[in-house]
């Protein structure tokens, strides 16, 4: 397969990213982003865009692959609906358009999030707009299109998140988070598995376009 991954530096496309790596199925991989992944492996190339919601100047670049995982996203603390918004919706929505039209042929898998509210009419603001997103990109020709819902995530095998305060707190919950994801499947994960899951969906489908955190361990 070849694969395209957006937010590759974040924790879940972190955790992808090693997955593609160790994947002998996987032939080329392209990390699209605003940096460049840190990735030094001869099948991983970076695609560095100032707006990764506007792929207008690398269309060219973007053909022929077979799956897109698309990690890219912010947290919803502090920030007001519309910036959320423009971040969360227009963003990925502007990239995805693109894509389809490019390789409709291609599987396309956004990481959303445990609580995503489809109805688009919840009080949680973040669950509304995830909501929106994950109908819109439904909506899109693609082959097929999944929304990963993973809730609690463990880091693994050195990922970290961008956030320092979050990796403080993984350091500090780290055993805790090793026993529920083993014990708690329905609302704890690892990255591993999330990685190892994205690429068995990119290859072989999955029952429901919305995968909770519970089916993504059930992935083997």
């Amino acid at each position: 397969m070849k694969i395209v991954i957006f937010g590759a530096t974040g924790m879940v496309g972190q955790g992808v990213l090693r997955e593609c790596v160790l994947d002998a199925g996987v032939a080329r991989v392209l990390c699209v982003g605003r940096r460049a992944s840190g990735a030094n492996h001869p099948k991983v190339d970076d695609l560095i865009v100032a707006d990764p919601g506007d792929l207008t100047s690398v269309e060219r670049q973007l053909t022929g692959f077979d799956a897109c995982f698309f990690c890219l996203g912010v947290s919803s603390f502090g920030m007001k609906e519309a910036d959320y918004r423009r971040i969360t919706y227009d963003l990925t929505l502007g990239a995805a358009t693109t894509l389809a039209r490019l390789d409709p042929q291609m599987s396309f898998i956004y990481v959303s999030g445990a609580g995503t509210d489809s109805t688009e009419r919840g009080r949680s603001m973040w669950a509304r707009v995830k909501g929106a997103t994950e109908n819109a990109l439904m909506r899109l020709p693609f082959k097929a299109t999944y929304m990963f819902r993973p809730g609690g995530i463990q880091p693994m095998h050195g990922v970290r998140s961008k956030t320092p305060l979050y990796n403080a707190a993984y350091v500090v919950a780290s055993p805790l988070l090793g026993l529920l994801a083993r014990t708690a499947p329905r609302w704890f994960t690892t990255s591993e598995q999330v990685g190892r899951a994205m690429l068995i969906v990119a290859r072989r489908g999955a029952p429901s376009p919305l995968v909770e955190s519970i089916d993504i361990n059930t992935f083997r």
